[in-house]
């Protein structure tokens, strides 16, 4: 499970929160729900305050894939396909906040997330650290919990033929089984329960992000389009191939981007010892026996994840990996050109493709400036 640090994807709608037709569902249920919580007292009040920042501060690209592919394919049921974006985007907000708990993340999006929030909280109100700290916790798997079982309420609004409300139920579940096949393996492979290939590498990114973030999207915009089955095997092919790309540049930019570039903590990865495609690049080379006693451990200090930084990013191994990722992007846009899709559903997909392009432009400046020992931001031209 990720969250997007790229640009906006050129061929979606452009909206800088979220398609207005989906801003106006998330802000009906959450607005309505949030009130009623303050029904149960101050603290379910401010859980629902979270959470509602949680949910409506990320660019909204899954949900804004779904409306824009269900017009594209010629779909009419457009409070239909907001409904299911919307279920997509509270998804990947619960998704987050699980996240988060699990890697010890306190930031999301360059701010307190939802449990350092009501850590804060918790503190003011004269609670001890590890009271706090408890509450927190706390606070984030119910908060996490609470939007997977707003999404499936929001799917369950969706009026559609029956054949399609049970192809759609059974999307989502599929989404959140395959989504957590993932995180449980990227969590045991980062401590060392079983050896990982490249190959096993990208299906957990497959497992943990591509399929939540682009394959069911697009397979939840077709099945409510009521696509014919090849365009929705397409699309789902062209959503795989998204998502290997997406996550693979999201780990070079989460690794070599200034903290104020991606809002979340540089220093997370490393310390947890997470086994990206890079890292397992770096084990073949020369650079893993310098920095190798250092990966994963809890108490890295910056100057520590500094040189970690330089060090991969003259080894080559960050190459390797826009290289996967590209060949990736080649293979979606080969499927793009192969079907006889509308002209308004292929300017979302090569949208999609020149939004993670762009972010691996950005990952390669990021990983010249450490190479060259500034460590400063710099976005490579397109």
């Amino acid at each position: 499970m990720s969250d997007e640090t790229g640009p906006q994807p050129p061929g979606v709608p452009a909206a800088e929160t979220s398609d207005p037709d989906i801003a106006a569902v998330l802000g009906e249920v959450i607005g309505e729900e949030r009130t009623r919580a303050g029904e149960h007292g101050v603290t379910y009040g401010l859980l629902w305050r979270q959470l509602e920042r949680t949910v409506l501060g990320g660019k909204q690209f899954r949900g804004r894939l779904v409306t824009a592919v269900h017009r594209g394919l010629g779909g009419s049921d457009r409070w239909g396909a907001a409904h299911l974006g919307a279920a997509f985007e509270v998804l990947h907000a619960g998704f987050l906040v699980h996240d988060d708990l699990i890697d010890r993340d306190t930031q999301r999006r360059g701010e307190p997330n939802l449990a350092a929030s009501m850590r804060s909280a918790a503190q003011r109100a004269g609670a001890s650290d590890p009271a706090a700290q408890h509450f927190a916790e706390a606070s984030a798997v119910l908060a996490g919990d609470l939007a997977v079982a707003l999404a499936h309420r929001l799917l369950a609004q969706v009026e559609a033929p029956a054949r399609n409300r049970a192809e759609l139920s059974e999307l989502l579940w599929d989404t959140i089984y395959v989504s957590v096949a993932g995180e449980l393996d990227d969590v045991a492979a980062s401590h060392g329960l079983w050896e990982v290939s490249h190959e096993k590498a990208l299906r957990i990114a497959s497992e943990k992000t591509a399929f939540y973030s682009f394959q069911a999207p697009l397979r939840g915009a077709a099945v409510l389009a009521q696509a014919p089955s090849g365009t929705a095997g397409s699309l789902d092919r062209i959503g795989r191939h998204l998502g290997q790309a997406f996550q693979l540049a999201d780990d070079l930019v989460g690794l070599f981007a200034p903290e104020e570039t991606t809002g979340k903590s540089s220093l997370s990865d490393l310390r947890e010892g997470k086994v990206t495609s890079l890292l397992l690049h770096a084990r073949t080379r020369e650079v893993w026996s310098r920095i190798s006693a250092d990966i994963g451990r809890a108490d890295m200090d910056e100057a520590t994840a500094r040189r970690i930084r330089a060090e991969l990013a003259a080894s080559g191994a960050p190459e390797a990996v826009d290289t996967l990722a590209r060949s990736a992007l080649a293979r979606a846009r080969a499927e793009v050109s192969e079907v006889l899709f509308g002209h308004d559903v292929v300017a979302v997909l090569l949208g999609a493709c020149a939004m993670i392009e762009d972010s691996l432009d950005a990952a390669a400046g990021h990983v010249r400036a450490q190479r060259e020992g500034d460590g400063q931001a710099a976005t490579a031209p397109r």
